[in-house]
């Protein structure tokens, strides 16, 4: 394993600093900004800034503040709201050096990690200020009686929508869901990850200076047990990232109070490679789909089957790429993967690994931590021969860790893969007509071909979301946005009410049932 050497953790520089985070608290809702706690880095333990901890008096003032700006935001068009989406995704090119710098230093990630982050909201901002006017447009419906009965569709906003997000992206999954939510005439109430509230601070700031009117993105940090609860009490709808466990009891709270919900949740993601893959460019996406954010990441893999024919190529290239990455702490391009963002997440994956390896797994690469780099650093791993019953087989490890499984077939390759009560991402190695057949028989919510997860991650114009316990609802497309509205159906009837309440009741079910009939034979009826 190479360590990074580009930057010394003697070295690592503090990008927030004092006016940095002046400026930034000013987005923050809270009344006693003396009760604050410490951001830490991962890199390194040491302190970066501190945060004020809100409560849910701060809460219902964020909810005040918000829903008096959203009812002005409702009633600004749609093109007006394409200016301040397009503005903001110039602003985070301009400043895209500061961004990763912060990204970085609350998260640990390598460089290319967090520059992903930026890409993806920028292009989710491009993309629904670019889509946004079409999809709120009133939309024609086939009405009940072809001609008499003409019926629009209305999409009006939510009223003020609540993002609780999570530290492993913690700029694209506090802001690419509200820039959707926005677009759509909402408000915003957004809880940050505890661990990484400056990133999502630094996302807001840029977002009112792209020309948001005030107070209509609020920012409250806190705990989960307080902030997280007071604004699932009052939001009109909710959207969440983060473990299943969390999910299924946040859908419960949303259901007893009649509100949506939508969540991206856990995964266990398989990768297959086929006898007919590209070995090569195989080994390099699996590295990449394994690895990337230091496994940090929903949609990344955690399985890989490989078919017999392949395994004595796959197998040694693949484990002979991971003991080559380069690891290390620093804001170079060079390095390949950063540490772990917490103690907590580190411990997780030390234990799962240990006890895989004490029940009889075989490292093939990894395995072990690297208090020489830093705290948080472990080493990417790459382990055969799991037993059954270790959790490590079919429990999210959320970490630089994947299980190789050797099969005959790819027959039973999908049979494997699908065996899980997960369905989030998976990714296939064969060829692309092939492909066509397979892809489809495999239970996850978007499948890479050739890929590991990028390729439909950065696909905004299309679904992303799971299946079983993965998720409920989706994000990106048109249904990231529509969600965030409730569809309201208007019905002008010409000439006479539908009922014709003056002819006869049974003529009127002989005329209806016939025409009923004719429209189906004819297809003029929908």
């Amino acid at each position: 394993m190479t360590a990074s050497t580009a930057e010394s953790i003697a070295t690592l520089r503090n990008p927030l600093d004092s006016d940095l985070v002046k400026r930034l608290l000013e987005r923050v809702t809270i009344a006693d900004m003396s009760s604050t706690a410490t951001i830490s880095a991962p890199f390194d333990g040491q302190p970066l800034a501190e945060i004020p901890v809100g409560t849910s008096s701060d809460v219902d003032e964020a909810f005040k503040r918000a829903r008096a700006a959203q009812k002005v935001w409702a009633r600004v068009s749609p093109a007006q709201r394409r200016e301040v989406l397009h503005h903001f995704h110039d602003l985070l090119f301009t400043h895209d050096e500061l961004i990763l710098d912060v990204i970085q230093a609350e998260t640990g990630k390598n460089r290319a990690s967090a520059h992903e982050e930026l890409i993806h909201t920028a292009i989710t901002a491009r993309y629904y200020g670019n889509r946004g006017e079409e999809l709120l447009a009133p939309k024609k419906a086939h009405g009940a009686v072809p001609v008499l009965s003409q019926t629009t569709v209305y999409h009006h906003p939510k009223g003020v929508v609540g993002v609780i997000s999570p530290w492993n992206y913690p700029l694209t999954l506090a802001i690419s869901d509200a820039i959707a939510a926005i677009m759509a005439g909402n408000a915003i109430v957004l809880k940050p990850d505890s661990t990484t509230p400056f990133t999502a601070l630094l996302a807001v700031d840029l977002l009112y200076r792209a020309g948001l009117p005030k107070d209509l993105f609020q920012v409250v940090p806190g705990p989960g047990r307080v902030v997280g609860q007071a604004i699932i009490s009052q939001c009109d709808y909710l959207m969440f990232t983060g473990s299943s466990a969390t999910g299924k009891s946040l859908a419960a709270q949303c259901g007893e109070r009649l509100i949506g919900f939508s969540a991206e949740l856990g995964g266990k993601n398989p990768l297959i490679v086929a006898e007919d893959a590209n070995v090569k460019s195989a080994v390099e996406g699996a590295r990449i789909a394994s690895f990337t954010n230091s496994g940090h990441l929903c949609v990344s893999i955690e399985r890989i089957y490989v078919t017999d024919a392949v395994w004595d190529e796959f197998v040694p290239a693949f484990a002979d790429r991971a003991k080559a990455m380069s690891i290390g702490p620093g804001y170079e391009w060079e390095t390949e993967m950063g540490c772990l963002q917490s103690k907590g997440q580190f411990d997780i994956v030390k234990t799962m690994v240990d006890e895989a390896i004490e029940a009889g797994a075989t490292v093939l690469a990894g395995g072990r931590a690297r208090p020489d780099l830093g705290p948080l650093f472990y080493e990417p791993t790459i382990l055969t021969d799991v037993p059954e019953g270790v959790s490590l087989l079919t429990e999210e490890v959320f970490g630089p860790v994947v299980v190789v499984h050797r099969v005959a077939s790819v027959d039973e390759a999908i049979a494997k893969a699908n065996d899980t009560r997960y369905g989030l991402n998976a990714s296939l190695w064969t060829t692309p007509s092939r492909a066509k057949e397979l892809a489809p028989r495999i239970e996850a919510g978007s499948v890479n071909v050739n890929d590991g997860f990028a390729a439909s991650f950065a696909s905004v114009d299309a679904p992303m979301g799971g299946f079983k316990e993965s998720g409920v609802g989706r994000r990106q497309a048109a249904d990231g946005l529509l969600k965030y509205t409730d569809a309201q159906t208007v019905t002008v009837q010409r000439i006479t009410p539908i009922s014709f309440p003056y002819m006869p009741r049974e003529r009127y079910a002989k005329v209806f049932n016939t025409a009923l009939k004719l429209g189906k034979k004819f297809r003029i009826l929908t």
